[in-house]
This record gives structure tokens, sequence and C-alpha cells, in this order.
């Protein structure tokens, strides 16, 4: 069987995957990064102020922020998914790229609900969310390493060589 690499780079849906050579997906997986990057970071910053109750309470909103984010991205990630032909390298890297994605909002979904079973931020954010916080963000970064590969080295949803090359003549 053998596969049209171009396909990959067409999308399913201009309106909603985003039109040829720009799509949706990378810009919206900035949303649910940032905000768990954002999250994190408010999670140590609660160890060391006096009153770390406004940062745990950010923290965990920061957290549902990206669980929202992700779920947008996702949306349009499996459109993307669905330009690659099957029974090839790239599907496959795309299928765990989706499921490592989905593991990882799951996990701060799970996150969030841990920390709102808790009597509400009252301290400094518990080791338990803070350190499943930093266990999926890890998973995160091989998520976007994959992502990456994706992109970079098999073209997925990237504008054709010879598109390319026409910026430079």
């Amino acid at each position: 069987m053998t596969s049209d690499p171009q396909q990959a780079k067409r999308p399913v849906s201009p309106w909603l995957a985003g039109p040829y050579g720009h799509p949706f997906h990378p810009i919206l997986v900035t949303v649910p990064i940032g905000a768990w990057v954002a999250s994190i970071v408010f999670d140590i910053a609660s160890h060391v102020v006096e009153d770390p109750q406004f940062l745990a309470k950010g923290a965990q909103w920061l957290i549902a922020i990206g669980v929202l984010g992700a779920l947008a991205a996702a949306s349009i990630g499996l459109l993307d998914l669905l330009t690659i032909p099957t029974h090839t390298p790239a599907f496959r890297t795309g299928l765990l790229h989706m499921c490592v994605n989905l593991a990882v909002t799951v996990a701060f979904a799970l996150d969030f609900l841990w920390r709102r079973a808790e009597t509400g931020p009252e301290g400094a954010v518990a080791l338990g969310p803070l350190l499943l916080s930093v266990a999926s963000l890890a998973a995160l970064a091989v998520s976007g390493y994959l992502g990456g590969k994706l992109a970079y080295h098999y073209g997925v949803r990237v504008a054709a060589e010879t598109d390319q090359a026409a910026g430079f003549l």
C-alpha cells in the first residue's frame, strides 16, 4: 500500500483545522502549555510566600484553563491526524502523540479535582498535587517532542517544499 505524503499537508477542513500551510493546532496548544507551566510556577511560589492561598487557588484555575484549552487543541489535532495516511511512521507517531496528550489532560483534570476535593487551598500546595503536575508536565514535554517530529521531520500540515522555496526566490 503506497501513501501520498502530500495528503498530510492538506487539512481535512480549512475552516476547522486551518488553511493549507497554517494549521490551528500549534497555536491552540500554547494555551494549555502556558497555563500548566504557570500553574507549576504558582505551586512552587506558594511555598515561598507568607500568604500562599492566592497562588494555590490561581494554580488550580490555571490547571482548569489548561484542561479546557487542551480539549480544544485535541479536537483540531484529531482533524490533523485524520490527514495522515494510516500504516505509516507518521501516523503511528501521531497516535502516540495523541495518546500521551490525552493521558496528560486526564492527569491534569484529576489534579484539578484532587485540589478541589481538599477543603480548598488554605496554605501552600500539597506535595501530592505538585508532584502530579510536575510528572504531567514532563509527559507533556515528551508529547511536544513527538509533535515537533510530526511537523519538522515528517512535514505534517507543513506547506510543501516547493511552496516554501517560493519565499526564497
